[in-house]
């Protein structure tokens, strides 16, 4: 059996797995939405070849979990993520997701804490 090649391009399909796995829980992003914000952000340009079967790089799929983390996770607007895109601030973006990352494994952190706290107090 052989794997693909982390530079190789993927399929729709393999974008909407690798996206539902990178995301928080319940969080899914469907190939219709994936083909709609094609259409909203000009600086998502899958490879469409025979077919009209679409090819991501993992820019493209770098892109698309900001998408989803500015419409989603912030709340955004598409219009103000069109203006987040245009304004080509990828440090200050990079830097707000790593932020929410990190801020989401701590809430899970004290969640673990406060329910060992309550098993002991319970003992």
């Amino acid at each position: 059996m052989t794997t693909k090649n982390y530079k190789a391009y993927k399929t729709i399909g393999e974008v909407v797995n690798l996206l539902q796995t990178k995301l928080k829980k319940n969080k899914t992003v469907p190939a219709h939405t994936i083909r709609f914000w094609e259409k909203e952000f000009k600086q998502l340009k899958p490879k469409i070849l025979n077919g009209n079967r679409r090819y991501y790089d993992q820019k493209s799929i770098n892109l698309l979990e900001k998408i989803h983390f500015l419409l989603k996770e912030q709340g955004m607007t598409i219009n103000g993520v069109k203006k987040i895109l245009n304004n080509n601030e990828p440090l200050k973006l990079d830097e707000s997701i790593n932020n929410h990352i990190k801020a989401d494994i701590l809430k899970d952190k004290l969640k673990n804490i406060s329910k060992i706290v309550k098993s002991l107090k319970n003992k």
